[in-house]
């Protein structure tokens, strides 16, 4: 599978929140059912809106991994279940190092396997937070690029 990262269009929104809810419910068992829907209002509502989006695609041109960047920041990078594994995490986080001058990131810190992504590619934990950015019960940790 090519991948070629592109803009993500604003009428292109719904597809990437049906991205990130069937990434969350594979990834953040830790979530209660009652926030991932309160987020996903959110996601679409303001968030998508506040970042610079980047995607990748598959063959049939549907949206399979996603990026938002903002203030050197990585706020969100998503990929659909069926991809995860295949190297378009990698490559949408290197793209947002490398074109988009990220160096830091937040991740829940019950996320194990996102820290662990994280960690491999350079980036270290440089505080925590109790509260996520809602001021949900969910401890953040604060990474950057070392």
């Amino acid at each position: 599978m090519e991948k070629r990262i592109e803009k993500v269009n604003k009428n292109e929104y719904q597809e990437v929140v049906n991205v990130w809810e069937s990434s969350v419910r594979s990834t953040h068992h830790f979530l209660k059912e009652e926030d991932i829907e309160y987020y996903k209002t959110l996601i679409l509502s303001t968030y998508l809106d506040a970042v610079e989006l980047r995607c990748i695609r598959n063959s049939e041109d549907n949206i399979v991994g996603f990026l938002g960047t903002a203030d050197h920041n990585l706020e969100m990078l998503f990929i659909a279940p069926e991809y995860i594994g295949k190297g378009i995490g990698k490559t949408l986080l290197v793209y947002s190092i490398n074109q988009l001058n990220v160096n830091k990131v937040d991740v829940n810190e019950e996320n194990e396997q996102a820290i662990g992504f994280y960690k491999h590619f350079g980036f270290e934990v440089i505080g925590r937070s109790a509260l996520d950015s809602s001021g949900k019960p969910y401890p953040t940790l604060h990474m950057a690029l070392k």
